[in-house]
Order: C-alpha cells, then structure tokens, then sequence
C-alpha cells in the first residue's frame, strides 16, 4: 500500500527554485520579476511570492515546541484564549447589570473603566472572580486604591491563587495620547513600587501596562508597534529592577495591551516575534525562573481602519483580525464592535462582536489547535524578518535613552504621526484600499443622522492634544469629511458618465469613474452609450449634471474629447476617464481634468468639492 500512495507522486517529480522562477520569468514575457511579483513592507523588507524549506533551514526558533522558551510558538500548551467584552456604562450598577449579563453569553473576561474605588464591589458583585478575568482602567493616579480595592475583593472571595485579572497603571497615556510633558519617572517608579505591593497578595494580578493599542489605532506600521512595545516593557524592567525590585517580580506583573489590524499574516508574525523578542529582553535582566518571561497579551481588534459609511464591513476586517490574534496565541482577545467609530456601540453590535470569537471557537474550534501557523515557510520567514525590523527599533529606542525618554520628548508619537500621515497617503492614493471608503462604496448611503458625540478620554488629563500627541485620525476620515459635506450640500452634485465608442473600453471606464466620484457621495448616472458626443451632451445637459465623464479608449479620446468640450461649453464640469498619451494635446484645448488609476483620489475629489459644493 506503502510503494502504491508513493508512485503516485511519480508524475509530479521535483522541481527546484530556479526552475520554478525560469517558468515564472517565461510567462511573465519580459516583465521585471522583483518589480511584479516581490512586495515591499511597510516594515522594511521584502516579501518573496514562494517559500520553500531552504528558507527556514537556518532560523534557530522552529525547533521550539509550545510552551517552550523562547515562546515563540505560544506560552501555553492550549490556545484556549479568553472572550473580552469592555463594559461600557454610566453608574457601577449600570456596569454590573450588563456585565452579568454577557457572562451568561459566553464572555470569559471583562473589562471595566473605574472613575471611584469605592463603587468596585458594586461593579463586580455576582461575579465569580475565580472564573472570570477581571480588567481594570483608571486614572493612573488612582491605580494603587483600584489594585488595593480589586485585592480586598479577591481575598474576600478566597480566590487569591485563582485569579486572573490586571489594573491598568498607564503614566503614558497622557503623554502619548495628548502631548503632556511631564514624565517624572521618580514619582512613576515610586508609585509602581506602591502599585506592586499592594497586588503582592494576588499572584494572577497585572498591573504594569504596556498600551501599544493605542499606538497602532494611531496609524502605527506593525514594526513600529511591536519595536515600541519591546522598549515599553523593558522601560517597566529597568525602572523598577534599579528600584531594588526582581525581574520576576516586574516581568510578572507586565500585561501587553496591543492592537492587531488586517494584515493578515503580518500580524500573525507579529505575535510571534514578540514573545520570541520579549523573553530574550527578559532573559537579560537575570530572572530567577524563565518562566517570567512569558508575555501576556491581550489583542485589541483595530479601531484606525474602521469607517462609518458601509460600517458592515468593519465585521470583515475584524473577523480577520480576531482570526490573526486566536491563531498566533494570544492570551485575551477584544473585538471591537463595528459601530464604534460613531456611536456607543449598542447591544446587537456587542453581541455580534462575541459571536465573531465564538465562530472560531465553536465553529472553527481554533481553540483546539496550538500554533497552526508554526512551520509554514511563509509565517517563519515573516516572524523571523519583522523580529530584526523591531529590534532595530527596540535598539534605536535603548540607545535614544529608552521608551520613557522618547515618550516624554515627543518622538515616539512624532515617528508614529508621520507613519499614520503616510497610510492616510495610501488610502488617499487607493495603495491601502478601505472597501466601501475609498473603493466601491456604497453610492446612495448617508451617515450624518447615525453619528453619535464621539468617545471620551478616560486617562484622567486634558483632552486637549498638544503638540507631540498621537493624531488619532482613522484612515477612513478624510474620505469620509468629503462624503459629509456632499450630504450637508444643498444639492447633491451629479456625476454624468458619456459613455461612446469602444465598447470594452467605454463600460470599463465608466465602472471607473463612477467608483472614482461615488467615494465623494455624488449622485452617478450611467448609460449605455451613444452614437455622437453631441447626443451624450444633450443628454447630460437635460439630467442637470455637473460633472460629465467622457468614457472611451485611448485611441478615440483625440477626436472625441475636443468635440464633446466643446459641445457642453462650459456647462459642466469635464472630465477624460483615462491617462491617454494625447493627454497633452487635449490639455492644450482646455481640458484639464483626467481620472485614472495614478491619480490621488482624495485630492481630486476634494477640488471637485471646492467646485461643486461652493457655488
């Protein structure tokens, strides 16, 4: 049976690399392979089309099984990772209410904002604190009186060697989030030192945050976020090891809040590098018991990449990013609700947001497999590339005086504010696509009657932002600023397509431009052709269109486009679908407006709003 399944691979023999590529190479009939087929990072590397096993031969971390330094392959020996839901409520009451709730729907982990300590134990009576996770945020200055109140309720419970939980102590967030200044790492190491002995009695109990959520959801690359996360932590070791404190100690007590977006793969990778990176940081600092340096995350869907016209599709990027964190082993998962970027997401949007981690529980049963990624070429090579882009950055940071210095002197949130600058570039030249923002969008939707107040600064500080603060800005917004002012427009402008001559050409052209100018909100009307622009004129002149597209081919536009300017006489706006080579020519007669895959989007739409919205 053995020799009958192996001559059954005889008819697909072995075929090396270089075959493979002069295959490629032949079918790409000239084309520059690297130019084509090789992707180029956001991170700063480049990313092959194929991997074979040669590629990973020389990584020394693919040996490692889970649960085994360095970790790479998961901290754990089950990926049975716990379902968040962030409680977001008025009163403690209210907050308990909803949370009892959930618990009863399958959630394993809650998450609260506590404004007073003293209404705690209304907030989380009727909950079993030995079973579920408990995930406390406040003001950094109250850290300690929620720790010693969250501890008191754990030791009254009994549950002290059983539970799992973390308080938030975050001094950076003022700094990141709104440009504070004041960084006194005296008062902060002091006040750590207070924060770790009143958790002491708590084994389970976290409470030195590294929030590099808030640095992705800010437009940070991957690397970046991963590189500032490493050096966050590290800050927390050096810190409070000078301060006489253990590395056991401080490692154990570190929980990693970081956001995870829709690269897919990438962030898969990400993960894994940094358990890798983290328990050889951890390592240096001489910790009695290597199992301290095992790094507790917990994974926070993006919010940067969400958008308020056809919300819907913030389900399709989360649910890749939900399946992204369960499959690199991530200890907790949060999956933001769809409707956040506009409202108080609501019950049906929370509940959907459980049932997406729950499909790939109970459905998927990903909470069965352990490091499903492990071993494939392309994931290890991807692991092993971003690990050395981040440890530039960890590196870079060490030397600068280390992430508290960099935080305090602005450059972690300037080199986090110029990457999002540049992903707000993508998207406005459609390189980073947002389906249903900047590509296909839904024409005829409005969104201006669903936007709620927006969400509120819980860090205790100023919302004020100052000048080295994080931006914040989602990719979607400036596409969807455009689409607002259509909507508050007195007439909402039409877009006209003059679809003649070739008919491949013309239809193409036209699915073009009507995604092209519907990313602005304008009203489109398509038709199937004419015989003479001067038919196709009339027409748009009688439907009191704005703007009128001339759809065609390359070859047709040096005839057809100086009649059909001419025909329409200033009537409305006129533009050439396309990038002909007699775009010059036709400039020379006036026309001076081309839509084509080159162009920026965001900025065209924008002139054309300046025009139409403003008369």
């Amino acid at each position: 049976m053995a020799e009958k399944k192996e001559r059954l691979f005889d008819q697909f023999p072995p075929t090396s690399y270089q075959e493979w590529r002069a295959k490629v190479e032949t079918d790409l009939k000239g084309a520059d392979f690297d130019k084509k087929l090789v992707w180029r990072t956001n991170e700063g590397f480049n990313v092959q089309p194929v991997y074979r096993a040669e590629d990973i031969a020389d990584l020394k971390t693919t040996g490692s099984l889970p649960g085994q330094y360095p970790y790479v392959r998961g901290t754990r020996t089950d990926n049975d990772w716990l379902t968040r839901q962030d409680i977001i409520a008025d009163s403690p009451e209210a907050a308990n209410a909803v949370a009892v709730e959930v618990l009863g729907k399958g959630v394993t982990s809650l998450g609260f904002t506590v404004d007073d300590p003293s209404g705690l134990d209304i907030m989380l009576r009727g909950i079993d604190l030995a079973k579920v996770e408990i995930n406390l945020r406040c003001c950094p200055k109250k850290a300690v009186a929620v720790a010693k109140a969250l501890v008191s309720l754990v030791e009254a419970a009994g549950c002290a060697d059983t539970f799992r939980g973390s308080v938030a102590y975050d001094p950076l967030k003022p700094v990141l989030r709104h440009g504070a200044k004041d960084v006194d790492t005296a008062a902060i190491a002091a006040r750590a030192c207070e924060l770790l002995d009143a958790v002491a009695p708590v084994a389970g109990l976290r409470c030195l945050a590294v929030e590099s959520v808030i640095l992705g959801n800010a437009g940070a690359f991957i690397y970046q976020e991963l590189g500032y996360a490493l050096a966050w932590g590290a800050a927390w070791l050096t810190l409070l090891t000078d301060a006489g404190r253990s590395a056991d100690e401080v490692a154990s007590r570190i929980k990693f809040d970081m956001c995870v977006s829709s690269n897919f793969f990438m962030e898969i990778a990400k993960f894994r590098a940094a358990r890798l990176l983290w328990a050889q940081i951890v390592e240096q600092y001489k910790p009695a018991d290597l199992a301290s340096a095992k790094m507790h995350v917990c994974a926070f869907t993006s919010r940067f990449n969400q958008t308020i016209y056809d919300a819907h599709v913030n389900l399709l990027r989360s649910q890749t990013e939900t399946f992204s964190a369960c499959v690199a082993g991530v200890d907790s998962i949060v999956t933001t609700p769809f409707d956040t970027p506009y409202r108080t997401p609501d019950t049906f949007s929370e509940r959907i947001a459980r049932n997406q981690q729950f499909l790939l529980k109970e459905e998927s049963h990903m909470d069965k497999v352990v490091d499903p990624a492990g071993g494939s070429y392309y994931v290890e090579v991807l692991t092993d590339s971003l690990a050395k882009e981040a440890w530039k950055l960890f590196l870079a940071t060490e030397e600068a005086g280390g992430f508290f210095a960099a935080a305090a002197e602005g450059k972690v949130a300037d080199a986090v504010n110029d990457s999002c600058v540049r992903r707000h570039t993508d998207v406005a030249r459609r390189k980073e696509i947002l389906l249903g923002t900047n590509q296909y969008p839904n024409i005829n939707e409005t969104a201006a009657s669903k936007i709620e107040k927006g969400e509120s600064c819980h860090c205790g500080c100023s919302a004020e932002r100052g000048e080295h603060a994080l931006c914040g800005k989602r990719a979607a917004s400036d596409f969807e600023e455009l689409r607002l002012a259509t909507e508050a427009a007195a007439k909402r402008p039409k877009v006209f397509m003059l679809t003649i001559g070739n008919l491949a050409m013309r239809l193409a052209r036209a699915q073009f431009s009507t995604n092209f100018f519907g990313c602005a909100g304008y009203e489109i009307i398509d038709n199937l052709g004419f015989e003479t622009v001067e038919a196709g004129v009339d027409a748009a002149v009688a439907a009191g269109a704005d703007v009128v597209v001339l759809c065609s081919s390359d070859d047709e536009y040096a005839e057809l486009a100086p009649k059909a300017f001419k025909a329409l006489a200033g009537r409305a706006e006129f533009v050439v679908a396309g990038a002909p080579a007699c775009m010059d020519a036709l400039k020379a007669e006036g026309i001076n407006d081309f839509v084509h895959v080159r162009c920026n989007v965001l900025d065209t739409l924008r002139d054309f709003n300046n025009r139409l919205l403003n008369k």
